[in-house]
């Protein structure tokens, strides 16, 4: 007989649902404009023994669509993203572009940005200002250990790792393509360990400063993650998003040219 799932298990399946349900959410909200607007404007037309006007459409749909957007509370940037969606699409059918650039341009993006598909994780890289206050803020002792959640190309753990020999850095990052460059980067480094992988599946019981530059919508579930895995006296750092209804232990803020925050939480 197969096995059930252990409580782990079923803990990271419910952080991974948390963070795909929001699409499917979305992707609803621009298919209930499509439906609202056609379902009017093809009888109407229709009736009339006239064609349908694809860019009024359009715009009709956005419009339907923006509304949605915010009389179900969505964060504003969808607002955008719902209000062009449409119009844009119909704008681009009109081009008459070959549909295999569309599939190679899709291709390259995923292979960058597959982290905003799968987990509203866009590629956001850290400075070298970032890496040197992270330095500061790590604690010295020998056999020290490091993680970076969503390493992108390893900005971070790279000019760490190369700084702080006796300590061992790993970072995890799933887009292929920056998985690749990182790989290469760091691949002469005896300190350094770079992993393929799903953040919401690596354990963080073993790691002594947790670092991670994601987004504000996987931070609620990350907190839940690190209060079930990291151990006491362990330090979590999260540059530029906050925990929402936590109170971080210190802010650092940095002086470089987009006023970056890092957020500790002491454990």
């Amino acid at each position: 007989m197969p096995s059930s799932p252990s409580e782990p298990d079923k803990g990271i399946d419910l952080q991974i649902g948390q963070q795909t349900r929001p699409h499917m959410r979305q992707l609803t909200l621009q298919c209930a404009a499509v439906f609202s607007v056609l379902s009017l404007a093809w009888p109407y037309f229709g009736f009339r023994g006239e064609e349908l006007p694809w860019p009024e459409t359009a715009l009709a749909i956005g419009a339907v669509a923006l509304l949605i957007a915010i009389l179900t509370r969505q964060p504003w940037w969808w607002w955008l993203i719902h209000a062009l969606f449409a119009p844009l699409a119909w704008g681009i059918s009109a081009l008459s572009i070959d549909p295999g650039w569309f599939l190679l341009a899709f291709i390259l993006l995923l292979l960058v940005y597959r982290g905003a598909l799968s987990g509203q994780i866009p590629l956001y890289l850290s400075n070298n200002d970032t890496a040197a206050a992270l330095a500061q803020l790590m604690p010295t002792r020998p056999g020290m250990r490091f993680i970076d959640l969503g390493a992108g190309i390893g900005s971070v753990v790279l000019p760490l790792a190369k700084a702080q020999p006796e300590t061992q850095f790993t970072g995890v990052e799933n887009a292929p393509a920056t998985w690749l460059a990182g790989y290469f980067r760091t691949a002469g480094l005896a300190n350094c360990k770079w992993r393929w992988g799903d953040i919401w599946r690596v354990n963080l019981a073993g790691y002594d400063v947790v670092y991670a530059f994601l987004s504000p919508a996987p931070m609620p579930a990350l907190w839940e993650k690190i209060q079930g895995e990291m151990r006491p006296g362990s330090l979590f750092i999260s540059n530029s998003f906050a925990i929402p209804g936590v109170a971080a232990s210190s802010v650092v803020e940095i002086d470089d040219a987009r006023h970056t925050r890092l957020y500790c939480y002491q454990r």
